[in-house]
């Protein structure tokens, strides 16, 4: 195989996956010297969606910025089963939105929904906002459901959320790069990984609509500990609904 620089670069830097990152870098980005520093970039440390800019997510490009919760392409699965689940929503909403990575995959594949995104980091909301005006959504910056405009209390159809849900001491385990460029509040869960669960879980009875659900991804031994039905699963992550009647005053 002919020589590639980038390649080995990220090899010698430690990126296992050298040439499929080479491959992403140039896939989305053209200049010689934007291609240089997202390099550079990466042999430092930084995840390579920041360094480069963007995602990929569900089919879609997506713009991320260092600091930005990078879209687990685990979290993909939650896009499909929500749209599987509820093809008929008229209002959803992504909860802990990140980027918009969700938000942007529901409005693509549910034309004509209205769709809302929310998260409580400013950086995260600057981002979504921007992939908004380009997929079709509106991106809100507060806790949760207390974000969203109150005209929509009782007509959420369809929410989703790939929510912190690692217990606080597996925090440690996630890849260094990631540790280093995204704030530990996007990750971590509390003891068992669920407490951000049931701060969604609580008041969600209030905002959904009388046919409305809930659709989240976790780890199958939290999803046994949940009150919801799995629509998903494989050894390690089972992606769940949930309903206001169901969750109650669940954990609380």
């Amino acid at each position: 195989m002919e020589h590639d620089p980038i390649v080995a670069r990220l090899r010698a830097a430690g990126c296992v996956f050298a040439e499929a990152e080479a491959a992403f870098i140039r896939r989305h980005l053209q200049d010689t010297g934007d291609i240089e520093r997202a390099v550079e970039s990466r042999t430092e440390g930084m995840p390579l969606e920041h360094a480069v800019g963007v995602a990929e997510f569900a089919g879609l490009t997506v713009a991320v910025a260092d600091g930005v919760f990078v879209p687990r392409l685990r979290a993909e699965a939650i896009a499909s089963a929500a749209a599987a689940h509820r093809p008929d929503a008229r209002v959803v909403v992504d909860l802990g939105c990140g980027c918009g990575a969700l938000a942007a995959a529901l409005a693509s594949r549910l034309p004509g929904t209205e769709v809302h995104a929310v998260d409580i980091d400013p950086a995260s909301v600057v981002v979504a906002r921007a992939n908004g005006r380009r997929f079709g959504f509106t991106a809100h910056h507060g806790s949760w459901w207390d974000a969203l405009p109150t005209a929509l209390r009782g007509r959420v159809d369809l929410a989703v959320g790939y929510l912190p849900h690692v217990p606080t001491d597996r925090v440690e385990r996630i890849h260094p790069d990631f540790r280093s460029h995204e704030p530990r509040h996007t990750v971590d869960g509390g003891p068992t990984g669920l407490d951000q669960v049931r701060a969604v879980a609580a008041p969600m009875g209030d905002w959904l609509s009388p046919e409305g659900v809930f659709v989240t991804l976790l780890s199958t031994e939290q999803a046994a500990a949940v009150p919801g039905r799995v629509l998903s699963a494989d050894d390690e992550d089972a992606v769940m609904v949930l309903d206001g009647a169901a969750v109650g005053h669940w954990g609380l």
